[in-house]
């Protein structure tokens, strides 16, 4: 199999209550454009054996089941950007390789070696637009299964909260733009939640009542 040069994203994150997700909502309405689309992906977590060298290996299989027939894709995150550049900039860069696949791919991950690390089930909405780059925002709670592949008792792990990502593709060329135009639209979110490079918590922030109300109560008409 010809391997091609990997793909780059831009990625920040952040949490918000619960509720505060409507006024979160009604923000991102008037600053998108778009509607939204309901989100619910089942994230299989896969994780190499031993014998596949001493370089551990993580895939996600992702499984979109808004769609009439549900349709599998395979991840690959890599290393994130080091060096001077990487610290100047807010937002983490990182190598990611995503293909289509078929269903069939768990049992083929399974037959590699691979072993099940974790399994998750993401419920909410997504936001997919151009704003100096083709930025998507998810907004979703994260819930783990009960029992192997279980998606309809799926549990919140987080009872309250939601998760909030931002990414936007990028290649070795264009990442300091995207990553910069990635910044500029998370401050039009900065009263309701703070985005911040994945692993580094920055809890919910304490302006966030007050700005979801004010949201709330003008209804979102205001469209920058």
């Amino acid at each position: 199999m010809k391997q091609h040069s990997a793909d780059m994203e831009c990625v920040v994150q952040g949490i918000i209550e619960t509720q505060h997700v409507e006024a979160l909502e009604i923000l991102l309405q008037g600053l998108c454009g778009v509607q939204r689309e309901r989100l619910r992906i089942h994230e299989i977590c896969l994780k190499s054996g031993p014998n596949l060298g001493t370089v551990a290996s993580e895939v996600r299989l992702l499984c979109d089941l808004e769609q009439a027939e549900p349709s599998w894709t395979v991840r690959h995150v890599g290393g994130a950007m080091r060096g001077a550049g990487a610290e100047q900039i807010s937002v983490l860069v990182r190598t990611m390789v995503e293909s289509k696949t078929s269903k069939n791919a768990l049992r083929m991950f399974y037959t590699l070696g691979y072993k099940l690390d974790h399994e998750l089930l993401r419920v909410g909405f997504s936001f997919h637009f151009y704003r100096g780059a083709q930025i998507t925002v998810t907004v979703s709670s994260i819930n783990k299964m009960l029992k192997l592949h279980a998606t309809d008792e799926a549990v919140p792990v987080t009872p309250g909260i939601q998760m909030v990502e931002v990414t936007a593709p990028a290649s070795a060329e264009t990442y300091t733009e995207v990553a910069s135009a990635v910044s500029s639209f998370c401050e039009y979110l900065a009263p309701l939640l703070h985005l911040s490079k994945p692993g580094i918590s920055t809890g919910v922030v304490p302006t966030a009542a007050a700005a979801a109300a004010s949201l709330m109560s003008d209804g979102g008409g205001t469209t920058l």
